[in-house]
């Protein structure tokens, strides 16, 4: 694992059959798409990796998995928020029990704890479990606790193993240069989410990278190498072929990733689940034809 993580640490979309259930083959073939597109790291099982419909059982199966397929190649930080302490803390060491590098956690997403000496404890917990790094998913959303800068740099500099934040919560760049000021030098960076749309305005302002769903990967790394060289121009160029992608994820939430996955043949079905079928009309397919059309010159993974 290198001494600080950076670059786009991207979330492996966890794959169904055609009846709903969890498929291992097809999960090992993301897992080396997103490898061989030139993520810089994965991050699994979390919000883009549909973590809250999945059994225990079936959580626990997918953090053996991507560690075991990912196979030091680059490094895995998997998901481990809990309904309560406890849980996230057994989820927490099964990780660092199977050799992931880090962990990373919403706090509890049902009955949710939003003071700080309850957000202390449950991440005390998860660090002392693992004791890997432990990155806070700063989260909105029906399932997030939209936690405030102070308290996000409290959590860095007082509980031992918090390292890294995933900032989601907007404004994310205000948050981003905030908590870098605030939290001192106990804080190893700042991810970026929300698939990369906000990367141009996150960069200057000093982000570590991002964690967006594994579909375009070598898109975003695309975009994110080119903004590390300093070639603005082509950030710009790169982005603006990835914008109506944005856009239409916004409009059919979960359901892009894995129609593109398998438009791409990394997996054999787009199935999702608790979400209805029609979350993608026929327009919504053929804009997706186009989009895609138009940024297969920047693939370099290829079925």
């Amino acid at each position: 694992m290198p001494d600080v993580m950076r670059g786009i640490y991207t979330i492996p979309s966890t794959p169904y059959d055609a009846d709903g259930r969890l498929d291992v083959a097809a999960l090992r073939r993301v897992v080396d798409f997103c490898v061989g597109c030139g993520a810089h790291g994965v991050v699994s099982p979390v919000n883009a990796s549909e973590f809250t419909r999945l059994s225990d059982e079936e959580r626990l199966t997918v953090t053996r998995v991507v560690t075991e397929q990912t196979a030091g190649r680059v490094p895995v930080v998997i998901g481990v928020a809990g309904l309560y302490t406890e849980h996230a803390a057994m989820f927490s060491r099964y990780a660092a029990d199977v050799g992931a590098d880090a962990v990373i956690a919403m706090p509890p997403y049902v009955h949710k704890v939003t003071h700080e000496e309850g957000l202390l404890a449950y991440y005390r917990a998860i660090a002392e479990a693992s004791r890997l790094p432990v990155h806070v998913q700063n989260y909105a959303g029906p399932a997030g606790t939209d936690m405030s800068v102070a308290t996000l740099a409290r959590l860095v500099r007082e509980v031992e193993g918090v390292d890294y934040v995933k900032e989601e919560t907007l404004p994310a760049t205000h948050k981003l240069s905030q908590l870098q000021e605030m939290a001192g030098p106990r804080l190893q960076g700042v991810f970026g989410g929300a698939g990369g749309r906000y990367l141009l305005l996150e960069h200057p302002r000093g982000t570590a990278g991002n964690m967006p769903g594994c579909h375009v990967t070598d898109v975003v790394v695309r975009l994110w190498n080119a903004l590390e060289a300093g070639d603005r121009p082509e950030a710009l160029r790169v982005y603006g072929l990835l914008a109506p992608l944005f856009a239409l994820e916004v409009q059919c939430p979960g359901a892009v990733y894995k129609e593109t996955l398998r438009r791409r043949g990394v997996i054999d079905h787009a199935t999702t689940r608790n979400t209805r079928p029609d979350v993608m009309d026929a327009e919504d397919h053929r804009a997706l034809d186009g989009i895609l059309a138009d940024l297969a010159p920047l693939f370099t993974w290829h079925a």
